[in-house]
């Protein structure tokens, strides 16, 4: 693999005390999918470091703090090895040769013994831990006073720091920081590290429908879309997952699973599976959209054998997850200029639903579209046409002088 990254110095690796790590490291990056240029700075950074420092033995266990001091340099290139600090702590990591040192204290150690209570007891996704982990290192960091610690807690420090979050988050997001609060503190009541009786906390409210959907107008999705200048494979990626959100009506998640394979180019057809009724929706495709999707697998897909249609950009070449297709919208609106504040990727699908709703579209047609289980889902969109609502409104009564 060193022959592979590095055709002309490879020499240099293969001679070197630490050949061994030079290899597995390697060979780790192209498993992981890191495309050779970077890997090769990876590699040429990582044998500058350890061939000038007597701190690490050949085979041995590496120290993540002795890692940190000598990857830390100095210069316009210092960002470049904090990368390839973080690339090289993940593989050996990954190989069980990592270790800390100094002493780890009590909070970190419960937060270890909660993580592998919320895997083992609980069973909840890893995904679902990092959420719960987030808000409990908030609070432990804002919530806890540094003389008292966590013994000391209080019910009044717990309301002080729910109403610090209310001001940060909506009601919705603040429903989840509470039910992670709730979660932890029962679970501290139960081992003795806090009084019990913390865990009742007030929850805020929300009703459903209150607010009825986001929906763009149809002239500014036109607008984010002509935005793209299309001039590198990032562009092309995309403008091509904007466009099947905007006319396809596709959920985040719902563009992360597409694969190679979903689209029919003989049928001029694509297959997505529906996450929220796990059901599967057949879509005729436009000649625009094929177009589009051609365009893009000629010009911005990575050459790489990964099944999915979507992928990072970057290295390592993944398959993009569902948070990195509302991470391109957050950045495309940005970078429009256009007057998107408060926007999220799902109003591209409001605005799909509500030019269907103007098209005179049946609402079952939508809601089948849209891969909602009940008509009452695809209803709410029904609030946000106040054109089709105006004639219906009864007149105001005037007053009668008497």
């Amino acid at each position: 693999m060193l022959r592979d990254f590095c055709p002309r110095y490879h020499r240099h690796y293969e001679e070197s005390r630490f050949s061994d790590e030079f290899g597995l490291f390697a060979a780790w990056m192209h498993e992981q999918g890191h495309l050779r240029d970077p890997a090769r700075g990876h590699l040429y950074r990582l044998r500058q470091v350890l061939e000038q420092s007597d701190r690490f033995l050949p085979g041995g266990l590496f120290s993540e703090a002795d890692l940190r001091e000598v990857f830390t340099v100095s210069g316009r290139s210092a960002y470049l090895y904090l990368a390839t600090q973080r690339i090289f702590v993940r593989f050996l990591a990954a190989a069980g040769r990592l270790t800390t040192t100094g002493p780890v204290d009590a909070l970190e150690l419960l937060c270890l013994r909660y993580r592998q209570y919320l895997a083992n007891v609980r069973g909840f996704s890893s995904q679902s831990i990092q959420h719960h982990l987030s808000t409990l290192k908030d609070f432990l960091s804002r919530g806890i006073a540094s003389d008292r610690g966590l013994s000391g807690l209080t019910a009044s420090d717990i309301e002080t720091y729910v109403q610090l979050k209310s001001k940060e988050n909506t009601r919705q997001s603040l429903q989840h920081v509470v039910a992670h609060l709730r979660a932890f503190l029962r679970y501290c009541a139960e081992h003795g590290e806090t009084a019990p009786g913390l865990d009742v906390i007030d929850t805020p409210r929300t009703y459903r429908g209150e607010l009825p959907p986001r929906a763009l107008d149809w002239i500014v999705v036109r607008r984010l879309l002509a935005s793209f200048r299309r001039r590198s494979p990032r562009d092309w990626r995309d403008h091509a997952i904007l466009h099947l959100m905007a006319y396809y009506g596709l959920r985040p998640s719902e563009i992360a699973s597409l694969q190679l394979s979903s689209i029919d180019w003989n049928a001029r057809t694509l297959l997505v599976e529906q996450r929220k009724t796990h059901s599967y929706l057949v879509l005729p495709l436009a000649n625009r959209t094929l177009r589009l999707l051609q365009c893009y697998l000629t010009l911005g897909r990575p050459c790489n054998d990964l099944p999915q249609l979507f992928l990072r950009i970057r290295s390592p070449i993944r398959a993009i997850k569902h948070y990195g297709v509302i991470e391109v919208f957050i950045k495309r609106a940005r970078d429009s200029g256009l007057p998107l504040h408060g926007a999220s990727a799902y109003t591209l699908r409001h605005a799909f639903a509500m030019r269907l709703l103007q098209r005179g579209v049946g609402v079952k047609a939508i809601g089948d579209l849209l891969g909602h289980r009940s008509l009452e889902a695809t209803c709410v969109y029904l609030r946000i046409d106040t054109d089709m609502l105006r004639p219906v409104g009864l007149p105001v009564p005037t007053a009668v002088a008497v």
